[in-house]
């Protein structure tokens, strides 16, 4: 396929997808490989970035969403008032899950030094974080990571716009791993 239509089809499907759309999905249904989809999201994403709208990439997942800069104006046409914010503890907890995904509760506590259950569930509520599976050790903790709306918080396009760490902010003690 030419490339222009290539990318032609990714930008139809992924902004007729109701949801993130699979990479996997992807391929299958264009009949190509990994490195063809790839070249093609990242032209979309050049184009895309003088314009109203972004490609969000979440780990292997992708959606179309609008610039972050356009937010209080799509807030005035939706009636949308500005959305409660986020309570230093949950702040913190979020950033502790956000460069150390995906991380269990015990980790983010021994980071935090206090009890985290009121952040967690406050997150998860808003949709900010969500389990992501078990740590394979006793008691099989649960492990959290961050979501779609996680980027669409906070205006970013994947975790690879993250602000880097400080140096000697990137271990977590019994922490499940990093991405630091």
């Amino acid at each position: 396929m030419e490339p222009k239509n290539l990318r032609n089809a990714v930008e139809s499907l992924v902004f007729a997808s109701d949801g993130p759309l699979e990479l996997s999905r992807l391929q299958r249904i264009l009949e190509i490989e990994r490195d063809e989809l790839e070249q093609a999201i990242a032209a979309l994403a050049e184009e895309y970035a003088e314009r109203g709208i972004r490609l969000q990439r979440h780990g292997d997942s992708l959606q179309m969403v609008s610039a972050p800069e356009t937010t209080p104006y799509l807030e005035k046409l939706l009636g949308v008032q500005q959305s409660v914010r986020l309570s230093r503890a949950a702040l913190e907890t979020l950033a502790i899950v956000a460069y150390h995904q995906p991380i269990t509760r015990p980790a983010i506590e021994t980071v935090r030094g206090v009890n985290c259950d009121r952040a967690l569930s406050a997150l998860q509520a808003r949709g900010l974080i969500r389990e992501v599976g078990r740590l394979e050790t006793a008691g099989r903790p649960i492990l959290f990571g961050t979501t779609f709306e996680f980027l669409q918080y906070f205006g970013l396009e994947s975790l690879d716009q993250l602000p880097p760490l400080e140096d000697g902010a990137t271990s977590i003690p019994g922490g499940a791993s990093t991405n630091s």
